[in-house]
């Protein structure tokens, strides 16, 4: 189907209105084959229970986009489910077998002859192949030339003058449900520029990969940073569409500002469901287990331990050289790669323990974590300082150096999970389970 025969806004009011002129007819049946094939789209795949994310749901946001001048925030993930392959009993797909094909969101827009201006970046840039923490910038791109402005180094809120000329924003980027991940950051300050602005802003709403359950320290504000902007524990379980709710209701904008969003819900999704993301939402979480593993094991990221950046076992392996073999028996070695260009320990034999053959995990798991440090010997220069603005709090790194176990640990953080689990009650879209 051709996608231009959109051009004629006259048809879409005959579309959403259920009626039509007769010299349109033909046309019109087009134009609404294409929108409900997206909107009712029924993946046979049983792992994905028939989820409908909020960008597949074309006719519940074509109207708040025609005739609008249109910024996005986007990146690879943002995608829209198109058909089912066939199952290949041979295949590994993480999804059964059946392969979801899909086409990028501003690729459907462009193709709906809607104007979109710009595209904003986030961290790992709109393509996702940058590295973490590696400096994005501003570009054109290639395949629709299109500016893309990035979010990600100095700039990380559009200013008022990125922001000019436009009538409406789009936000559709995958999260996976931890503190330390940017994009919930990233969302802050489109919302926060957006309010001020006095700019709409549309939010794609996508499943959570870890949204069954909510684990971890509270941030401290006078923790907070980039990798983490909230008072909200490291596993936050929630959509970003039911995130954004949480920071407008709860005055985290500057100023008290409140965003005007517009939450496209997915269907048939609850915090239960299991859900394999079929584009990797960052070069180094390269599939289901590392998407899992990623809020127990990105603590690594503030030690002397490597996480697998550097190999293709990304956060799903540990180790350091200085660990030791007898209690650390699997190696790695970091190369550069996509994404990790410069590993920790480049070239380097590390000794450490393989996790490929984990469970997913319903709790962040620290016993890795104290493993290592006693392993390492319970030296102090275990620690960098980026470990207190992984975890939001000097007490999580004291407990560890005092010998605290694990369930002692867990222990001190259950009276702010309460008082979290019962503010996050107020915005949730989905069931629980």
């Amino acid at each position: 189907m051709r996608l231009s025969f959109f051009k004629n806004t006259f048809f879409l009011w005959v579309l959403v209105c259920f009626s039509c002129g007769s010299q349109n007819k033909e046309t019109n049946a087009v134009a609404s084959e294409e929108i409900v094939a997206h909107d009712t789209l029924k993946t046979k795949d049983t792992a994905q229970k028939g989820i409908i994310t909020g960008a597949n749901q074309i006719s519940k946001y074509y109207a708040l986009l025609e005739n609008k001048k249109i910024g996005i925030v986007a990146n690879q993930t943002s995608i829209i489910i198109d058909t089912l392959h066939a199952p290949n009993k041979n295949s590994n797909y993480p999804t059964g077998g059946y392969k979801l094909k899909h086409k990028h969101l501003v690729d459907v827009l462009l193709g709906f002859q809607f104007s979109i201006k710009k595209v904003f970046a986030p961290e790992h840039g709109f393509r996702g192949t940058a590295d973490a923490g590696e400096l994005v910038k501003d570009g054109i791109d290639t395949k629709t030339g299109l500016p893309i402005i990035s979010l990600y180094g100095k700039n990380k809120k559009p200013s008022p003058q990125q922001l000019e000329g436009i009538d409406i924003m789009v936000f559709d980027i995958q999260d996976v449900g931890a503190r330390f991940y940017t994009y919930i950051s990233t969302l802050h300050y489109v919302m926060e520029a957006c309010a001020e602005a006095g700019i709409p802003l549309i939010i794609m709403d996508r499943p959570n990969p870890n949204g069954s359950y909510i684990d971890g320290p509270v941030l401290e504000p006078e923790h907070k940073s980039f990798v983490g902007m909230h008072p909200v524990p490291v596993v936050h379980g929630m959509t970003i569409g039911e995130y954004a709710q949480m920071i407008n209701g709860e005055g985290w904008l500057a100023n008290k500002v409140n965003c005007d969003i517009t939450v496209i819900k997915m269907q048939n999704y609850s915090h239960g469901s299991d859900y394999s993301l079929p584009v990797k939402p960052s070069p180094n979480l390269p599939n289901d287990l590392a998407i899992n593993l990623y809020p127990s094991l990105c603590f690594f990221e503030g030690t002397i331990v490597s996480a697998g950046r550097g190999t293709d076992m990304q956060f799903q392996v540990f180790g350091a050289p200085t660990l030791p073999a007898e209690y650390f028996p699997f190696t790695f070695t970091p190369q550069s790669n996509e994404g990790a260009k410069y590993p920790k320990f480049k070239g380097e034999q590390c000794n450490g323990l393989d996790l490929r053959g984990a469970k997913k995990p319903g709790k962040i798991n620290l016993e890795w974590l104290i493993e290592a440090y006693v392993g390492y010997g319970k030296k102090p220069a275990f620690f960098n300082d980026f470990f207190t603005k992984l975890a939001g709090t000097k007490k999580l790194r004291e407990q560890i150096e005092q010998g605290y176990t694990y369930r002692e640990i867990r222990a001190t953080w259950l009276r702010d999970l309460e008082k979290y689990d019962a503010m996050r009650e107020k915005y949730l879209l989905y069931p629980k389970n």
